[in-house]
């Protein structure tokens, strides 16, 4: 289990979290399980990362209309 102190990353990273493991920590941190997303919002690898909730940013609000997490979907021309 890395220590409270290691940073795991250089920079933030955005993560679509599918659960939260439920393993022994240190109090006041969590294993979370996602997905790390790229600049479009699409799944790039599968990660498991040690976090304080303290820190996390949640996303903006999706607008009315827009989907969460997805591209817009093309028109195919008949």
């Amino acid at each position: 289990m890395p220590h409270p102190s290691t940073v795991q990353f250089l920079r933030p990273i955005r993560l679509r979290v599918i659960r939260v493991l439920d393993w022994p920590t240190y109090d006041g941190w969590v294993w979370l399980e996602g997905y790390q997303l790229d600049a479009a919002g699409d799944a790039v690898s599968r990660r498991k990362v040690f976090v304080r909730p303290a820190g996390l940013i949640a996303p903006p609000e999706p607008t009315p209309g827009q989907r969460s997490g997805s591209r817009p979907t093309a028109r195919v021309r008949r």
